[in-house]
């Protein structure tokens, strides 16, 4: 008889896994909601568009200082621990994992393209997958392995940023304007980007279209590919050392934080300090000024991992913890449900406020999203097996259709 692979149900779900993912999922959209809200440019160079003074500089700081970068590397993270678990288990019941893997991660490849290209360009589903269909082979190598070898792959993008940042002065003065102009667009550019998504669906379809391919191409082979693989790794070895499953004692989970965390925030605090001394230009901020945040959202990524799984083998917040581990157990359906709602609210498909609420105002949205999948995703799982798109991927994956109601 043929073994039964199936979806990972209800106690068999690491539940430190859900509630790492529930908290990573309502942070990113601290960053994300710029990038929805303002033109691309002002998500990396914050004097590129709109108000930077009183509370507008301090919301984003705080942004830059608590959330760029440290969920999406927390997300990487999960990722990679998720190819052991998955393949892990499937060569349990089998003593094979190359179909399960590589179908699930092509079905999600599809869904971040779609997701990309029609409703939002800062899609990262795309270059999860398309690590993931790479760094297959290397899940079981051993953690110490995959501990060194993602750092090194981790700190190719810096060796890439730094090499351009130093030799600034031999580019060709045509690629020189084209960078600065990606940097500091002109003030005509902002408004044919603000045009473009708050006309009309085709217009936006287009324009989001075009910046997606250049995030899922240039960009990708410049940040993304060296960027979440390295952090897939450490996630593939974290998880086999135990670290993800809460399974270290406090110490050592308070320890780590307690080491980490100075450290990148240390890094980032300089790095802001510089750049700001820079007045942002960008030949000191696009290149060597990054790296201080790159660095030191590794650091914060890790240590927040630890502050989490703290939290949870602690026994307060009970229904609080249930209420982040839905949100976690539904990351799919939340993160596209975030694009969602905020093309609905900034694009012109809805109500067309791209380019018109100020930092603050933004915040204001991402808390009410936040309150929204705070509260609807229990509920959800208290009648369903799975979020709406965890039941649609399940269910191509295996090719069968999953129950999706529970008997209740």
């Amino acid at each position: 008889m043929k073994p039964n692979i199936a979806p990972t149900l209800g106690k068999e779900r690491i539940r430190s896994l859900d509630i790492i993912r529930g908290f990573a999922i309502l942070g990113i959209l601290i960053m994300n909601i710029q990038s929805f809200s303002m033109p691309g440019s002002a998500y990396s160079n914050p004097t590129a568009f709109g108000d930077l003074s009183g509370i507008n500089k301090y919301i984003w700081i705080f942004s830059h200082l608590l959330a760029d970068q440290k969920f999406m590397n927390i997300f990487a993270i999960l990722y990679g621990a998720g190819i052991v678990l998955v393949t892990s288990k499937s060569e349990f019941k089998t003593g094979k994992s190359a179909g399960i893997h590589y179908k699930r991660t092509f079905w999600l490849l599809l869904i971040g393209f779609l997701h990309a290209h029609f409703i939002w360009y800062g899609d990262i589903l795309v270059a999860y997958s398309l690590c993931a269909l790479i760094l297959y082979p290397l899940r079981k190598l051993k953690p110490s392995l995959q501990l060194v070898l993602g750092l090194f792959l981790f700190s190719i993008h810096s060796i890439i940023y730094l090499f351009f940042g130093y030799t600034i002065d031999f580019w060709p003065s045509e690629s020189v304007s084209e960078v600065a102009s990606t940097w500091a667009p002109s003030v005509e550019y902002i408004n044919y980007d603000i045009g473009m998504f708050t006309g009309t669906i085709i217009q936006q379809i287009q324009h989001n279209s075009s910046m997606a391919t250049y995030l899922q191409t240039n960009y990708f082979l410049l940040v993304y590919f060296w960027r979440v693989s390295g952090l897939m790794l450490l996630g593939m070895a974290f998880y086999k050392l135990g670290f993800l499953s809460a399974k270290k004692s406090n110490r050592y989970y308070l320890n780590k934080a307690l080491t980490l965390l100075p450290i990148g925030f240390l890094l980032i605090i300089i790095g802001l300090n510089n750049n700001f001394n820079a007045g942002w230009d960008w030949t000191y901020s696009m290149f060597i000024g990054s790296q201080f945040n790159y660095w030191g959202s590794l650091f914060l990524s890790i240590g927040y991992i630890c502050l989490i799984t703290l939290f949870i083998k602690s026994s307060i917040f009970f229904s609080f913890k249930n209420k982040i581990a839905a949100v976690g157990q539904m990351a799919l359906t939340n993160y596209i449900s975030q694009s969602i709602i905020c093309v609905v609210t900034f694009f012109g498909i809805g109500f067309g406020f791209f380019g018109q609420l100020e930092r603050w105002e933004q915040i204001l949205i991402v808390i009410s999203v936040w309150a929204l999948q705070f509260f609807w995703s229990k509920p959800w799982l208290d009648h369903f097996q799975f979020g709406p798109l965890e039941w649609f991927w399940r269910s191509i994956t295996y090719w069968k259709k999953q129950t999706f109601k529970k008997n209740v």
